[in-house]
């Protein structure tokens, strides 16, 4: 297969693969992969872009009940809605890949291990407690309610953990 790119976009390409000393191929690939994963979807989806430091502030106003009931009444369909529009279907493995590319595209580090069906899950994320408990909410009411499954889920200000076996 073959493309025809503008030489600024062959420069800037070459310049970032130099920049994390990768290849040009493994960084288009990379490109092309987080587009045809999320990219193509956030619009449609209805995700707007919003800086960590502002989201954090505004999210940082609220109480802990107001994040769990808005967490409960909206996020928690959004979430499932969202992650079927964009898998095309909802069972645990679809989803939980999706949540993990969500998470990553919202500059959210990410460690996932798989012990013989039990996983569990790091998500390191510099956004406040309110978010962690947002979070939290989501995937205990989607484990609960959608996949009939026990999660252990912890949170604090800065880190959300959750295990659970397959």
């Amino acid at each position: 297969m073959t493309f025809r790119l503008d030489e600024q976009i062959i420069k800037k390409l070459r310049l970032e693969s130099d920049n994390r000393q990768i290849s040009t191929n493994t960084l288009v690939n990379q490109a092309l992969r987080r587009f045809l994963e999320w990219g193509m979807f956030e619009s449609t989806a209805g995700f707007v872009m919003i800086n960590k430091p502002v989201f954090s502030e505004v999210f940082s106003k609220l109480t802990q009940k107001q994040i769990v009931d808005i967490a409960s009444r909206v996020g928690k369909n959004e979430v499932r809605d969202i992650a079927l529009f964009m898998k095309g279907n909802t069972d645990l493995l679809s989803f939980l890949s999706w949540f993990e590319i969500r998470m990553i595209n919202s500059s959210v580090q990410v460690s996932h291990s798989n012990n013989d069906g039990f996983h569990t899950y790091v998500l390191k994320h510099d956004i406040g407690r309110n978010w962690s408990t947002y979070h939290k909410t989501i995937l205990e009411l989607i484990f609960q309610e959608v996949f009939n499954q026990k999660i252990l889920v912890k949170a604090d200000k800065n880190t959300i953990s959750f295990q659970f076996s397959e």
